[in-house]
Order: structure tokens, then sequence, then C-alpha cells
């Protein structure tokens, strides 16, 4: 059966009038690209200045985009969505640390959640960036070429230890991990570490995924290269399908620096990539399995439907859908309806540390063409519906 996401009695089935009135006044605000600015702008000057707002954010902005501030919030926010086969993706959401002494700090976070994800059936998934173990200049350094200094070897192996030992003990428990995607300036070696834990412990079943933007040029054809890879190697390729995170950053930086864009010339010509991504994907499931990370509702019905035509199941172990945890319930919660696999990205963290990814999520939802006007209806729609 083939979702239908504009249903939104079942899209918002797990949440109460009160919640839906919440995010409906959340994504009003949100629709003024102005005071999202002033917003954040205001946001920042008082965590800087250490006023008394954790509170208002945690209540606000947090709470429709984050599972918690610790692992048993996240863990209690992912059982609500159990009962709608809807799993969680467990995100450490802390972001912008440096230094040994915490990328150490960060592993034993990383093992909490994957022990606890390995007793819990809803959630499949952790995910990690790799800039969270990782100075950012050191992976810049090892992108362009430059030799390594002694320290700085001795540093980089540090950091796939680290890696590793979060892979490892993943894959003993049968918990998926999903390595994000970075800056185009720093991925080669994010590729060439995730490559290698996948080749270690992706040789009966994918445990380790890489991401790709496809809304980069070269995605396309290095998921192609990726895939030849781990079939010429002996193991699962895990493909985690993306549109992308860092536009503006990346333009910036090439007219900066004076080289071509790596992004997308305009928005169909990365659908038509994304597309033809899962597409590849889906007719090779032999050797890989692929998590299509995505808002689109037509990438989405496309992909089911392919699985419908070619007779693959809706809930087969290699084929994922995800959203983020906060937005597009409709596409989330009608596939689970429908019995494909769907887990949404759940972050958790301190407020004051998660205020990197809130800050996107509201500049998203700004930005986006038609983002927050399509969940604004849907809300609008829905409570209409119940108040009639």
């Amino acid at each position: 059966m083939l979702p239908q996401f504009n249903n939104t009695e079942i899209a918002f089935k797990y949440r109460t009038t009160s919640e839906l009135k919440q995010a409906q006044y959340l994504f009003a605000t949100m629709s003024s690209p102005n005071v999202v600015q002033l917003g954040m702008w205001a946001t920042q000057l008082a965590l800087k200045l250490k006023l008394p707002v954790n509170g208002i954010i945690k209540n606000t902005i947090f709470k429709q985009f984050c599972g918690g501030e610790t692992l048993e919030e996240a863990a209690n926010t992912a059982e609500a969505l159990e009962p709608f086969n809807v799993g969680a993706i467990l995100d450490y959401g802390v972001e912008g640390k440096e230094g040994e002494e915490e990328f150490d700090r960060a592993v034993p976070e990383f093992i909490k959640a994957i022990k606890h994800a390995s007793l819990e059936a809803n959630i499949p998934f952790i995910s990690l960036k790799v800039t969270g173990f990782s100075r950012f200049s050191l992976l810049e350094k090892i992108h362009s070429g430059d030799v390594l200094t002694k320290a700085e070897k001795k540093e980089w192996n540090r950091v796939h230890e680290r890696i590793d030992v979060i892979c490892k003990e993943a894959a003993q428990a049968k918990v998926m991990v999903l390595i994000d995607a970075e800056e185009t300036w720093i991925q080669a070696p994010v590729n060439d570490l995730v490559n290698t834990v996948m080749e270690r412990y992706n040789k009966e079943f994918a445990y380790i995924y890489n991401t790709f933007q496809l809304y980069t040029t070269g995605a396309l054809p290095y998921l192609k290269q990726s895939y030849e890879m781990a079939t010429s190697k002996g193991y699962r390729l895990g493909a985690k399908l993306v549109r992308g995170a860092y536009m503006e950053k990346e333009r910036k930086r090439a007219a900066e620096k004076g080289y071509t864009s790596p992004i997308q010339p305009d928005k169909p010509s990365t659908d038509k990539d994304y597309d033809e991504a899962v597409s590849f994907c889906l007719e090779r499931l032999d050797n890989l399995s692929v998590f299509i990370g995505t808002h689109n509702e037509k990438s989405c019905l496309e992909a089911a439907k392919y699985m419908q035509e070619h007779n693959i199941a809706a809930n087969t172990d290699k084929v994922w859908f995800s959203q983020l945890y906060g937005m597009s319930d409709n596409i989330s919660f009608n596939l689970a309806d429908s019995k494909y696999n769907v887990a949404k990205y759940l972050p958790y963290g301190p407020v004051k540390d998660v205020m990197p990814y809130l800050m996107r999520r509201a500049q998203e939802n700004t930005s986006v063409a038609g983002q927050t006007s399509r969940e604004l209806g849907l809300i609008n729609t829905e409570l209409k519906r119940r108040k009639g």
C-alpha cells in the first residue's frame, strides 16, 4: 500500500491538540525571516550573558526539534513514537567542542547510547559526526594533502581509534551507525575513515553508513565508486542519502577562494541526482543498504512505488526512510502506517550545546522554499479536522 502524505490524522496522531497548537505558533513565527534573525541574535546574546533563558528555549524550539537534554529524556521521546511504528536515531547533538579531552569524553556518551539502543527495538540507529572527535583544522590539512607532522599523525590515529571503538561496539550490539557528511573541504579524510570501518564491520550486514550529500556535484559519482569499492573488497555499502546541509557556506567559500562551487547549479539538478541515487541503491540491494533521508514527498513516494513494483518488502532491513524529529510528520507517520521502515532523527544534549543544530533548523525552515508554509498548512488542516 502506497502512503498518502496528505493524511493529517495519521501524521499527527501522536501529538495532543495542545502540542499541535504550540507547533502552529512556532512555525508561524519561523515564517518571518526577520523575526528568526532577531530571535537567533537575541538567543545567542542571552546565552553568552548567561541569562536564564534555558527554560524558554527548552519549552519552544528545543521541544519541537529535540528529544531531550539527556539520553533518558531522548529515550522517553523515542518510546512515544514506538506505538506508531516510527523508530528513533539517537543523535548526541553536541557540536563545536575542541580539544583532545573533549573528544575523548564524547566516546563513552556514544557507547552509552549504543548500549541503550541495543535494548530497544525502536532505536535502530545512532548518529555521529567525525568533527565531534577531531579538530576541524586537522581534517582540513589532511584533505588538502599537506604532510602531517609526527604529532598530527598520532592525533589522526586517535581519531580513528575513537570512531573504531564506537563502530565495533555498535556492530557487536547490532545497532547501526550513521556517520554524517561534513563540509566538502574536509570530506576526503572522513570518507577514508568511514570506508575503513565499513570494510571492517559491514561483512554480513551494513552496520556503518556513509553519507552522500546529493546537492554536491560529486556525490553521485562517489556513491557509484563506493559501491564498486565495497563489492571488490567484499563488504556491504551503507549509503545514507541526503540533499545537504552547508549550501550557503560552501558557495561563499568557493567564491572567496576562487574555485568552482561544488554545489549543484540549481534545485532541479539536486533533485535529479538525488532520485538517481535512490534508484541506483534500490537496484543493488544485493550488496548495499540504503537510508533515504529526505523531506521531499516526491522522492519518498517514488522510492516506495519502486519497492512495491519490484516486490521489495516494505519492511526489508535494507531500506530505511528518515526525517528530522519535529518536521515532515506527514511523510514519516504515513510511511510507517504503510509498513515502511522509518526512523526520526532525535538530537539530544544540553540546550546550550545543541543551539547550533537548533539555529540550522530555524534557518532551514525560513530559507527552504515552502518548508514552513507546508508544515503550518498541515498543522492547520489537522487542527481544523479535530475541531470539526
